[in-house]
């Protein structure tokens, strides 16, 4: 009796986290802000903006982009993972992936997108080569580099993992046995 209440604390305990979710969707909100801004920011001055800031400016929207994606992905994922089922399976615009992220999916999804991002920084800062200086650039290359090999590393961590777990394939002896 004791065991089983105790147990169905420990269960409920998960709506915990449902704050934090919404938090995230609140970020989520003040990055649209921030995206806001910046197109309201360089509209204004397009047409006299060389090339180069334009993809300068470009590449930050891009950048907030991928950080509201991440955060979605992390907002669905986590919440459908920890939390509890969100119940939109017939709604037309639920995205595919949804409900079939996995913790370990999610990190991988995590890592590419920050891997993402930290080019998107790099790229930046070799496009703006001659306010960047070479310490900056090397330790934004440093941190990017740290960032692919991480990603490589769980991957390759994701995939022992899912190997270990997996039902040894039968050899062709024991397949050609079964047959007959």
């Amino acid at each position: 009796m004791i065991e089983r209440r105790f147990e169905q604390i420990i269960f409920a305990s998960r709506w915990l986290l449902a704050p934090f979710y919404l938090g995230l969707v609140v970020s989520l909100g003040a990055l649209l802000v921030k995206f806001c801004q910046e197109v309201l920011h360089i509209l204004p001055h397009v047409l006299d903006m060389t090339e180069k800031d334009v993809l300068l400016a470009v590449l930050t929207l891009i950048d907030l982009s991928f950080a509201g994606n991440l955060l979605l992905m992390v907002i669905f994922a986590g919440y459908e993972n920890f939390v509890s089922k969100i119940d939109v399976a017939n709604h037309e615009d639920r995205p595919d992936w949804m409900g079939k992220v996995d913790f370990g999916g999610l990190k991988l999804k995590l890592i590419a997108s920050i891997v993402a991002i930290s080019g998107i920084h790099l790229l930046k800062a070799f496009m703006n080569l001659a306010d960047t200086s070479r310490d900056e650039l090397m330790w934004l290359v440093i941190i990017h580099m740290t960032f692919v090999v991480s990603g490589v590393l769980l991957a390759c961590m994701d995939r022992l993992e899912g190997h270990r777990h997996a039902p040894a394939p039968l050899d062709r002896a024991k397949a050609a046995d079964a047959h007959h």
